[in-house]
């Protein structure tokens, strides 16, 4: 089975008892309050959290989670907005959603992001395929999906996948 990130969606806290999910991905629509606990929960549990979303460097300068996801597959500049968070945060782990596209990916990584994360969807999923296996012969940046809905995951290869809170919920090991 592939490692797993799981995406909070609902500001509950019981995920992280559970002893086989060690990352987590909080979006910054969540309260303040709950990502600050949240937050501070991970780090006592040894675990790894990441923010997400248009605030989430100003959250991690606030509240030093592990790390930033960064949504680059609209961005013109996507190595400057990098480039930028790295040289402030030597030390944050950095994760990038590229547009599935190869160009795009190869100036993301460019930049030595920890991960690269492609979304996928049923429509179009031969070429995302595609995409993932070219990724991992040429690059040694690790890499994510993020399925924006249900998903066969017995196709996808991949370093990691990122759920919701509901799927995990159903997991049993």
């Amino acid at each position: 089975m592939q490692n797993l990130i799981i995406n909070i969606t609902q500001e509950n806290f019981d995920l992280l008892q559970h002893k086989d999910f060690g990352c987590f991905l909080l979006s910054d629509s969540l309260s303040e309050t709950f990502l600050a606990e949240f937050i501070n929960q991970t780090k006592a549990k040894e675990k790894l959290c990441l923010i997400y979303g248009k605030k989430a460097p100003e959250i991690y300068e606030k509240y030093l989670p592990d790390g930033v996801v960064f949504d680059l597959s609209h961005e013109e500049k996507p190595q400057k907005i990098l480039k930028e968070f790295k040289t402030k945060n030597p030390k944050a782990l950095i994760g990038a959603i590229s547009r599935n596209r190869r160009h795009e990916t190869m100036l993301i990584s460019e930049c030595e992001p920890e991960f690269i994360i492609f979304r996928l969807w049923n429509d179009g999923i031969d070429k995302s395929l595609e995409l993932l296996e070219w990724y991992g012969e040429f690059f040694l940046i690790q890499y994510a999906v993020w399925p924006q809905e249900p998903l066969d995951f017995s196709k996808v290869s991949a370093d990691f996948i990122i759920i919701s809170d509901d799927e995990a919920k159903k997991i049993t090991f």
